[in-house]
């Protein structure tokens, strides 16, 4: 049966009926937001719908812009008894981290906690309120000729947001990519008792025992109200991608990071193509004025997007593999600036990119958007409906990087085909990580296999080819002891989860000691960090489908539309939800 697209025609009107009847900006939205001034709120994230689709409701949320009205906010909500969770700028983690539960808890936003401190260029130290972006701190940093080694690559995070979550960048050099690695100093406002005022300012010094808690704390032991990172002189880095068949993945995927002190690599399992960053340090003195702007964090036109997105789901819910793989292709064949790096900020004329490490390291121009009523936007923002997608990140021990590329080779020979739309998005982008001194940090050298796909708007409904993804994130997990990115995946990647960190102990001590009556704290904390023995999975009908469990009855996963538990392909202990109308391995579906 042939796909009937809607018209240009059609698609402006769509696009205008948004503009006229969704108020908003083309810069990100607030994720809370109130019915009644600052009382009666939801709060959401950066895609607008948690894994589990819930609605997260608060009482209220306050603003504090100093240290001091934060010290009464916490100081309030401890004295009322109230649960308290922190929402950040954009809020750009995808699981319930901001979610008190309940509807009478309260949130704490830092969105005006967003000051420099203190700069001291002979010392190399710069400190901030946890509410300052990414951006902003690199480009002052870089001001005063100094330079963060390492960052994740998107730059509208925060600086209190990256640190709960232990977010990185990638490199196995000196202390590697994660940012927590460079906090020297750290000052946390938590819960007290009633003598104390009931909130109290803790400060923690490099070498203080409890900042390897605090560094990375999943914001279960309070509010970070300052931030004070150690810096390096300003230098340049010298870039070049090369494309390369990934016959001998399996050699390179461990010795790579090793090679270059910012090298990563995306590979594209169903093209049997690998595209390596060879990414070097370089003096100042080199010449090139280089700029990341990578297109998906650029602004977008809205015009299209929706059109774009309503044939994605055409092609999700009734096209072939050959259409959906027709449809990758075309997509890649787009031309563009290569990966969004130009030489000068204007024009790409060749590798390699040399550029300061301020405007290499991370990017994210969409947030600098001018208010223009919605008709430019991030191309995630959730007032358009054009894009909804699953984002997952799994750390998988160094050790056992190039047996996971086998495994997943085996699974790809299967059918290539089952890999186009995961290669439409980029395939897998592999990063380095270092063991990490923070105890939820990877207590182990790793690559992240980071990966993004389609996530329908209904709950519930199949995905093509989800089995195959589903054995690949169950595969790294617990065939090769993976460790979940705390800011991304779906609910069944962290049951257990916590098991593997082995300064996990140390960390609930912690968390014993500065909030013992679990203010901070929520259900799905709880659950994410086994507290009582308790697991983020969801056991109902369907929750396999929405990655809230994985399967281990056929009622988990839709058997009305022929999707059954079964074995993995591959990793046979994986369970999965597979159609009953697939083919068999390797034969190709061509019917319309």
């Amino acid at each position: 049966m042939a796909m009937e697209l809607e018209s240009p025609a059609t698609t402006l009107l769509v696009v205008v009926g948004l503009l006229i009847h969704l108020a908003g900006s083309s810069p990100p939205p607030t994720p809370v937001v109130c019915a009644r001034g600052t009382s009666d709120c939801t709060v959401t994230n950066a895609y607008g719908s948690f894994p589990d689709r819930a609605t997260c409701r608060a009482a209220s949320v306050t603003y504090p812009s100093t240290e001091e009205e934060l010290v009464a906010a916490v100081a309030a909500a401890a004295a009322a008894g109230r649960k308290v969770k922190v929402a950040t700028r954009y809020s750009h983690s995808l699981p319930k981290l901001a979610c008190p539960g309940g509807r009478d808890g309260t949130i704490i936003s830092t969105l005006r906690l967003n000051s420099m401190v203190r700069l001291d260029a002979a010392a190399r130290l710069i400190t901030m309120e946890s509410g300052v972006l990414l951006r902003d701190m690199l480009r002052a940093a870089a001001s005063a000729g100094l330079a963060l080694p390492h960052s994740p690559y998107w730059s509208g995070v925060t600086i209190g947001g990256l640190l709960a979550t232990g977010a990185h960048g990638s490199s196995l050099w000196g202390k590697g990519g994660a940012v927590h690695e460079y906090v020297v100093g750290l000052r946390i406002v938590t819960p007290a008792p009633a003598s104390r005022g009931f909130a109290v300012v803790r400060e923690l010094g490099d070498g203080h025992q409890d900042l390897a808690a605090a560094k990375v704390s999943l914001g279960v032991l309070g509010v970070v109200s300052q931030v004070t990172l150690a810096l390096q002189p300003l230098f340049k880095r010298s870039l070049t991608f090369l494309e390369r068949d990934d016959s001998d993945l399996e050699d390179q995927v461990a010795a790579w990071g090793g090679l270059h002190e910012f090298g990563d690599l995306a590979w594209q399992p169903g093209r049997g193509k690998v595209v390596y960053r060879q990414d070097d340090r370089v003096d100042v003195s080199s010449l090139g004025d280089g700029l990341n702007d990578h297109p998906t964090l650029r602004s977008r036109a809205a015009f299209g997007r929706v059109d774009a997105r309503r044939a994605e789901e055409l092609l999700e819910e009734n096209g072939t593999d050959i259409a959906r793989c027709e449809a990758a292709a075309a997509g890649q064949l787009q031309p563009q600036p290569p990966h969004g790096f130009t030489n000068d900020g204007e024009v790409f004329t060749g590798y390699p990119v040399v550029g300061y490490q301020h405007r290499m390291q991370a990017t994210g121009t969409c947030i600098d958007s001018r208010e223009d009523g919605l008709l430019t936007s991030c191309k995630w923002d959730p007032r358009l409906g054009a894009t909804f997608i699953y984002n997952t990140a799994i750390s998988v021990p160094l050790r056992n990087a190039a047996a996971f590329v086998a495994d997943v080779k085996r699974l790809r020979d299967l059918n290539p085909r089952t890999f186009c739309s995961l290669d439409a998005r980029g395939g897998l982008l592999a990063r380095y990580i270092r063991a990490s001194s923070a105890y939820l940090g990877k207590p182990e050298d790793a690559v992240d296999f980071d990966i993004t796909y389609y996530r329908s708007y209904t709950a519930g409904a199949p995905r093509a080819h989800a089995d195959v993804i589903d054995e690949l994130e169950q595969m790294a997990l617990h065939k090769y002891g993976g460790f979940p990115h705390w800011g991304k995946n779906r609910n069944f990647a962290f049951d257990g989860a916590v098991g593997r960190y082995p300064k996990a102990g140390e960390f609930l001590e912690v968390k014993g000691r500065y909030d013992p009556d679990g203010l901070f704290s929520s259900e799905w904390s709880d659950q994410v960090l086994g507290i009582n023995g308790t697991s983020p999975s969801v056991d109902k009908e369907g929750c396999a489908m929405e990655g809230l469990c994985v399967c281990s009855d056929d009622l988990h996963c839709a058997p009305e539309r022929g999707y059954l538990c079964r074995p993995g392909k591959v990793y046979r202990e994986a369970r999965v939800c597979s159609s009953s109308f697939q083919p068999a391995a390797g034969a190709l579906r061509d019917e319309l």
